[in-house]
């Protein structure tokens, strides 16, 4: 699964999350995004968040449940 795909299910329970404007804020772009398949079949979603002057300050870090397309926190 690649995080083309998880945008693309995502669209309708997530449909800002992968906005351009969010991604914006967070100084993140769709290449930015790894996954990583977990043992209970969902994915761990994951991009580094930088500030204004492209300095790191934290990390998105989602759940996609492919059963429901849903993102999750845990």
């Amino acid at each position: 699964m690649t995080i083309h795909e998880i945008k693309r299910l995502t669209k309708k329970t997530a449909p800002y999350f992968f906005d351009k404007n969010t991604m914006k804020h967070f100084g993140q772009t769709m290449k930015d995004f790894t996954v990583k398949k977990l043992q209970d079949n969902r994915y761990l979603v994951t991009a580094p968040i930088y500030d204004s002057n492209v300095v790191l300050v934290g990390e998105t870090v989602r759940y996609f449940n492919p059963s429901n397309n849903e993102l999750e926190l845990k």
